[in-house]
């Protein structure tokens, strides 16, 4: 016996896709999520299955910036609401409202959070009533930020949920950054502190390694550049070891050299954190920063081509 994508149980073939999520790789998630279909779409009694399957399938198409099809996958989902339940409606209301957010239309994502908000706290659906309010901060300014990441928080810290409980480390991180962004930057550190001990409990490593360079550039940003540099360059070892590169932490690395006045080396760094950032998708929007990277690195990268 298995709980089912609408809360019931009864025997089923058919996997917890929310298991199969990778986050890092949208395209990915989105083949193994296809693949889901044909047999979800073959029983019946499992129209809610289907239609929270078809949810994160327009998640992942957003992720990769495929808002037009997400919208039309949603779109598939909508028709099927009268005939499913509460949580399959949260769950389209988040994913239309986050197509809308990350295709620069907070306006239109805002209603739909705060729906999804009201219809999962009444129907005790503790996990997304806790997504729901933490991309009501995001979508907020950043002077209503704080207030919805502790609704958040407060929801997940009483929740008897496993699911909810999980999502205090994101939280942290998040309040964090909201602090990070008021220039608060001592309430920013023991936030991200808090989240590191959070993910070092939890044993993800990726996890840690983003947690730990939340951290250090939270340090660089009070002047303590030094140990900050430290932090990144353990980083970088530690994704060299895993076989991986961050052009986050080649960024760090040659801002902290930049300030300690190491301009040369920093070059480098700059032209190695271009080459890696210019190609996440996720920096679509920021292109002055990618231009400032491009610009500083300059020197490094035909320096590079030289050899």
């Amino acid at each position: 016996m298995v709980e089912l994508a609408d809360g019931s149980m009864r025997k089923t073939s058919l996997p917890d896709f929310d298991s199969l999520w990778d986050y890092d790789h949208p395209g990915a998630t989105e083949r193994k999520f296809r693949e889901l279909l044909p047999p979800a779409a073959q029983d019946s009694r499992d129209l809610a299955y289907l239609a929270q399957l078809l949810t994160q399938i327009a998640r992942t198409e957003g992720l990769q910036r495929k808002f037009q099809d997400a919208h039309k996958t949603l779109d598939r989902v909508r028709k099927a609401l009268d005939k499913t339940d509460d949580r399959t409606r949260v769950r389209y209301l988040l994913e239309r409202g986050r197509v809308f957010n990350s295709s620069s239309k907070p306006d239109d994502a805002r209603p739909l959070f705060l729906e999804a908000l009201d219809l999962a706290v009444k129907s005790k659906d503790d996990f997304n009533a806790v997504d729901a309010a933490h991309m009501m901060a995001i979508v907020e300014p950043t002077e209503k930020q704080f207030q919805w990441n502790l609704k958040a928080l407060d929801l997940a810290e009483n929740s008897a949920e496993e699911r909810a409980r999980k999502w205090r480390g994101s939280l942290y991180n998040n309040i964090g950054w909201t602090y990070f962004e008021q220039q608060q930057y001592e309430e920013s550190l023991l936030m991200f502190e808090k989240a590191l001990e959070f993910r070092a409990r939890e044993g993800d490593m990726g996890k840690i390694m983003i947690a730990k360079w939340c951290v250090a550039k939270a340090l660089r940003m009070m002047d303590h550049t030094e140990e900050a540099l430290e932090m990144q360059r353990n980083l970088f070892e530690q994704y060299q070891v895993a076989g991986k590169k961050s052009g986050y932490v080649y960024e760090e690395i040659a801002e902290c050299l930049m300030v300690m006045g190491q301009n040369h080396e920093a070059q480098g760094w700059f032209a190695a954190a271009y080459g890696e950032l210019s190609k996440d998708p996720g920096l679509a929007d920021e292109q002055d920063r990618l231009n400032r990277l491009r610009d500083l690195g300059k020197v490094g990268m035909s320096e590079t081509s030289g050899n």
